[in-house]
């Protein structure tokens, strides 16, 4: 995924726009930086109320359901292909109409239910509202990915507006994270020598993952018991 590491706009983001060659939205310069700074408040907004839930668990029940989180902003090439493969303006005002995943976050998770947890915990905020839920991990991609996709909108207060701004949230397993991390690294390689063998490869590791992430759930709940499954309305991703 073509991104940045980014708790806020860092300094190699910055520095980014300022080169044609990796910004095609230099016409629209101050726009676009108002742009991604949105982007990055709304992220804030959602990677806090993650970080408030995971430090109620650690309280409540000696235990956190969350491990770690990333966030990241596409980089301005990206957003701008983006756009044209879906056929829209190459404009800022564009970018705010059509994509939903410009701003992302990634949420690592212990154990398989702890993923529907926090996903639900989140959804159920009055401020957020569900824009859509892709279940990978009951419907895998054919390649073997795994993975809870959410697409969330949250109002974020400025200094004389309001603008509800759109995240695509990514939840999954250490084991499904590790998994995509790795096929994501051998498969933008270049000139691979039997990608056929090497794809069923992939998914064999995938689906031994998967019965790993099972074996941990039963093992936790042994422990801990089934302290918390909730119900989150999931949908058949569609290909």
């Amino acid at each position: 995924m073509e991104s940045i590491q980014t708790n806020a706009l860092n300094s190699k983001y910055i520095n980014s726009l300022l080169r044609p060659e990796e910004n095609p939205f230099m016409q629209e310069m101050h726009s676009f930086e108002e742009i991604m700074m949105m982007y990055s408040c709304a992220i804030r907004e959602v990677k806090t109320k993650f970080e408030v839930l995971n430090d109620d668990f650690s309280v409540r029940y000696k235990r956190n359901p969350i491990e770690f989180i990333q966030s990241r902003i596409k980089k301005p090439v990206s957003i701008a292909k983006k756009l044209a493969s879906k056929g829209c303006p190459v404009t800022c005002a564009s970018i705010l109409n059509n994509l939903d995943d410009v701003a992302g976050i990634r949420v690592i998770c212990p154990f398989i239910d702890d993923i529907y947890m926090v996903a639900e915990k989140l959804i159920s905020q009055d401020d957020i509202t569900l824009i859509e839920a892709k279940d990978y991990i009951s419907h895998p991609k054919p390649n073997g990915y795994r993975s809870l996709h959410v697409i969330v909108e949250i109002p974020v207060f400025f200094a004389d507006h309001t603008r509800n701004m759109r995240v695509e949230v990514q939840i999954r397993t250490i084991a499904m994270d590790f998994w995509a991390s790795l096929d994501h690294q051998l498969r933008y390689k270049k000139d691979i020598p039997n990608v056929d063998m090497i794809s069923a490869r992939l998914k064999k590791c995938a689906d031994v993952i998967s019965a790993t992430d099972l074996e941990m759930q039963s093992i936790k709940n042994s422990i801990y018991g089934q302290r918390y499954i909730p119900e989150l309305k999931r949908e058949s991703p569609e290909e």
